[in-house]
């Protein structure tokens, strides 16, 4: 029942910085034990795993990414956000977010995920 809208700017230039939130409804972030993940698929890539935050406000990092994201919460507004510096065409995907049980997940398949945002990487 829960609901995941991911909203924020569809091109992005290179070296910028891509800003995302998802905003959340029939469920809360502070709920004990979820995780709210950020998940990305190009078509030539498949599902990959970007981060999430418990919670707790605890962060949780891919190693690929960690260097260049930051994820956080806004929990007023039931919403969480995705910073992912030093953008580089190679970061041109559709953008999910999600609610899972375990702060990694492997696809879609596992938790609640929204309808994605396509991202473009271009001057």
């Amino acid at each position: 029942q829960v609901l995941l809208t991911e909203s924020g700017p569809g091109l992005v230039k290179p070296s910028q910085t891509l800003s995302l939130t998802c905003t959340v409804s029939g469920g809360s972030i502070l709920r004990d034990g979820d995780y709210w993940s950020w998940l990305r698929q190009a078509p030539e890539k498949g599902p990959e795993w970007i981060g999430a935050i418990d919670y707790r406000s605890t962060p949780y990092y891919s190693p690929s990414f960690k260097s260049r994201i930051s994820i956080s919460r806004a929990r007023f507004k039931n919403q969480f956000t995705l910073q992912l510096r030093s953008v580089t065409p190679e970061d041109a995907a559709v953008y999910y977010c999600g609610r899972s049980f375990r702060a990694q997940v492997r696809s879609r398949d596992e938790g609640s995920w929204g309808q994605g945002t396509q991202v473009t990487v271009s001057s």
